[in-house]
């Protein structure tokens, strides 16, 4: 089933928004609206292809300085959000 989220970060990074396209439990597209491109590009390019559990497990509680989140932990945050938009489904 192929699904998508468009997720609004915390105030707290330099990311305003997270789109997350998924087919099953596989991540095909990520794209971070904002934050350093670099890293973001890189962080999107990582995760596609990989299973969504997987990703929130290597991402989940990244820091970014003292602010308690960063771009790839609000990134864990959409795909749980994704998970459970299809658990609601079912």
């Amino acid at each position: 089933m192929k699904r998508k989220i468009e997720f609004i970060t915390s105030e707290k990074v330099c990311s305003k928004k997270i789109i997350v396209e998924a087919d099953g439990d596989i991540i095909t597209k990520v794209e971070i609206i904002g934050g350093c491109p670099g890293n973001t590009k890189g962080v999107s390019k990582l995760c596609e292809g990989r299973k969504i559990d997987e990703v929130i497990a290597l991402l989940k509680g990244t820091p970014c300085g003292n602010r308690g989140t960063s771009c790839p932990d609000q990134l864990s945050k959409a795909l749980e959000q994704l998970k459970e938009k299809e658990e609601a489904l079912v």
